[in-house]
């Protein structure tokens, strides 16, 4: 990343935070070869990051009125889902006051009536309930260190469950050595019919799990995965090669 030039640069309990610009893309980082997010400054709308790709196929199995976001980095979720569909109501939960700051400042994050912010810790904030069932809840926590390890626990998948309308949907970002991971894949279907999940290019492991009688068969309709890929400007179908039950 040398041909970024550092437009800021912040510290707090949690660590460094660094916004970074090499003309076209700025970039969200919490450390060295750190990315957190990604943006296209011409093109905000598009998602550049895989797993942000891949969680975003979530759309052909639900259309949400209604989605919660746990971690907010630069807020590309954020960003694809204004320009996918406008009314969705979104909330977005991030406990860095300093990166809430750096998405309003440095990466247009597009705020409105529709969005809600909040700055607390997530498992806080989801373990209080005070709030209304969602659709759809992205997690999408990481520090410079990886996966917050809670994330994994018994009590945080109980915790998303009941944070979810009952067809509603969990999308969850962790890395590749997650995938034999088997106490959470245990959690996971303790609460859900159906799990899923896909590998990317940039070694994560993101996995789908709902109640939906249909589960997420709609997720493979190549009808879906091109009208879903005009909509979010990227080739769907490339991001669900390596998609599959979880088992």
């Amino acid at each position: 990343m040398s041909d970024y030039k550092v437009l800021h640069t912040s510290t707090d309990e949690f660590g460094d935070l660094f916004v970074l610009d090499d003309g076209h893309f700025r970039v969200l980082s919490f450390g060295d070869n750190d990315e957190q997010s990604k943006m296209d400054k011409t093109e905000p709308h598009v998602p550049q990051h895989t797993y942000v790709q891949a969680m975003l196929t979530v759309l052909m199995a639900k259309q949400p009125k209604s989605v919660m976001i746990l971690g907010l980095g630069g807020g590309a979720l954020v960003h694809a889902l204004r320009h996918y569909d406008a009314a969705i109501k979104i909330t977005a939960v991030e406990i860095r006051e300093q990166v809430i700051h750096a998405a309003k400042r440095f990466f247009q994050l597009p705020t409105g009536k529709k969005l809600t912010l909040v700055h607390q810790d997530a498992n806080h904030f989801i373990k209080a309930g005070d709030f209304k069932k969602t659709d759809i809840l992205f997690v999408d926590i990481y520090s410079e260190k990886g996966v917050d390890p809670q994330l994994l626990s018994a009590e945080f998948t109980l915790f998303c469950h009941q944070a979810l309308k009952s067809e509603g949907i969990l999308v969850l970002n962790c890395w590749k050595e997650h995938r034999n991971n088997s106490a959470l894949l245990s959690h996971l279907q303790q609460h859900f019919s159906h799990v899923e999940a896909c590998l990317t290019g940039g070694g994560n492991w993101v996995v789908f799990a709902t109640n939906q009688s249909q589960g997420l068969a709609a997720m493979g309709s190549k009808a879906n995965q091109q009208a879903l890929s005009q909509a979010i400007g990227v080739n769907v179908a490339r991001v669900l090669t390596r998609f599959e039950p979880w088992k």
